[in-house]
């Protein structure tokens, strides 16, 4: 399978900048992550990918195969080969299953037996081979979505294009189906783009994410780098949950800064390849902050504070306490229940990440407010592109 390559991909709708020069690389066989909120970019791009978006400017490529080049080459989304999903599956409710799977293949006027052949083995592949007779009706929200996979699969494609297909399955369904497609995604080995909101699902089923805000890149990365070592404070936010407070860099060198956490008491030092100093934000994941039972000579005298407990919550595999520290909330959580009403906690040095404020030169009238052609309409446009 070849790797797919953009570059500075850029698009408008309606005066509103979608995209805004764009530019990654998807490796040969993996699952790449289109992650970010609504309106960011994802779905654009996706579609871009697949030729129902014409970009404004910028380059596609397939490998060696130039797909979209701007002025230059625009291949129709039938040639394209991509095998698409939409959010809504968009399966024929007359046809069969079995018909609905070999729809790419009649188009393309493959013969009965290959075509057979092929319908049954992808009907294996996703585990609904006894339920070729079916129709749509007749399945569950997860069949109706493999269906859907299967179709995609029928003709093999040079790339598989994902736009959300799990988001209207419920939460345990939405779960089986991620470990499924991790799965099934090895054994065929297609190079997949993976569009989704959901950071869960990003997390658990992608060899590398990319975070969109408002038609740009923020970071692109493995799921450990994106959450444990975020590229700014956008990432850290959006990924996970992340505690963000207000501090000071009183000292920095390129390799180390001293930092000083508004509310808690002395100074830390931490790795930071920055050299400025003056106020910043840090951020630390709920579950890096260490609890204290009480202060004892073993406490860290720096970077702790004894807080009240605002409220807790109960979630089965963990305990969630608020707390505040300088009047900011802060979310502290841990597998063992503390009845107590306030809490002891210190921040590991290694555990924090330093942001600096940033600043932006963007022109607000260029942020796009929908990244969407209000005239695109998916369902019209899943036949053309298998």
């Amino acid at each position: 399978m070849p790797d797919l390559h953009l570059r500075g991909i850029t698009k408008q709708f309606t005066g509103h900048r979608a995209l805004h020069d764009l530019s990654l690389t998807v490796h040969d066989g993996e699952i790449f992550t289109l992650l970010g909120p609504s309106g960011c970019g994802k779905s654009t791009t996706l579609w871009s990918i697949a030729g129902l978006h014409r970009p404004d400017s910028g380059s596609i490529a397939f490998g060696d195969r130039v797909v979209y080049d701007h002025g230059r080459v625009n291949v129709e989304p039938e040639h394209r080969n991509c095998g698409v999903v939409f959010q809504s599956y968009a399966i024929w409710p007359h046809m069969s299953v079995y018909d609905n799977v070999g729809y790419p293949l009649k188009l393309r006027k493959v013969d009965k037996a290959r075509r057979d052949r092929r319908i049954h083995e992808v009907l294996e592949l996703v585990e609904l081979g006894r339920h070729a007779k079916r129709y749509p009706h007749e399945l569950s929200g997860g069949q109706q979505q493999r269906v859907a996979l299967a179709r995609a699969l029928a003709h093999p494609p040079d790339m598989l294009l994902l736009d959300e297909p799990f988001s209207n399955l419920d939460a345990k369904l939405r779960d089986r189906s991620r470990q499924w497609l991790k799965t099934l995604q090895e054994h065929v080995g297609v190079t997949t783009v993976f569009v989704t909101h959901d950071q869960d699902e990003a997390l658990s089923v992608s060899d590398r994410i990319a975070v969109l805000d408002r038609g740009r890149v923020r970071q692109i990365g493995t799921p450990t780098d994106i959450y444990e070592n975020p590229a700014d404070l956008f990432v850290a936010d959006f990924v996970g949950t992340a505690n963000i407070l207000p501090a000071t860099v009183t000292r920095a060198d390129g390799h180390h800064a001293r930092i000083r956490i508004d509310g808690m008491e002395g100074e830390i030092t931490v790795p930071h390849t920055d050299k400025r100093v003056g106020p910043v934000r840090i951020t630390i994941r709920p579950e890096n902050i260490e609890i204290h039972r009480a202060r004892t000579e073993a406490t860290p005298a720096a970077n702790t504070i004894t807080a009240k407990v605002d409220n807790h919550a109960y979630l089965g595999d963990h305990l969630r306490y608020s707390i505040r520290i300088s009047n900011t909330p802060v979310a502290v959580t841990t597998t063992r229940r503390i009845e107590a009403s306030s809490l002891t906690v210190s921040l590991p040095a290694e555990d924090i990440r330093v942001f600096h404020e940033e600043t932006s030169t963007e022109d607000p009238s260029t942020e796009a407010l929908s990244t969407e052609d209000p005239s695109t309409n998916e369902e019209n446009h899943h036949a053309s592109v298998r």
